[in-house]
């Protein structure tokens, strides 16, 4: 999948993940596609909560070792 932008949020617990995937969602244009990377153990399910509130599109969420990697669109 395409990313037009990424963030590495490794090591970072939340909030600051989501905070920092706000920050560069709003550098977005909409539709355009962030990469996020988390190791945050409750990450995914705070990514579908941020999407749900917030309008974005949270197009997959991928295990790859003891990271996910997150792909939200921008609305």
């Amino acid at each position: 999948m395409h990313a037009d932008a990424e963030l590495d949020a490794q090591g970072l617990h939340c909030p600051l993940p989501i905070l920092k995937a706000k920050k560069a969602l709003a550098a977005l244009q909409s539709g355009q596609v962030l990469r996020v990377i988390t190791t945050d153990p409750g990450a995914p399910s705070d990514f579908d909560v941020f999407a749900r509130q917030t309008g974005h599109v949270l197009l997959q969420q991928q295990p790859q070792g003891e990271a996910t990697v997150h792909w939200l669109r921008k609305r």
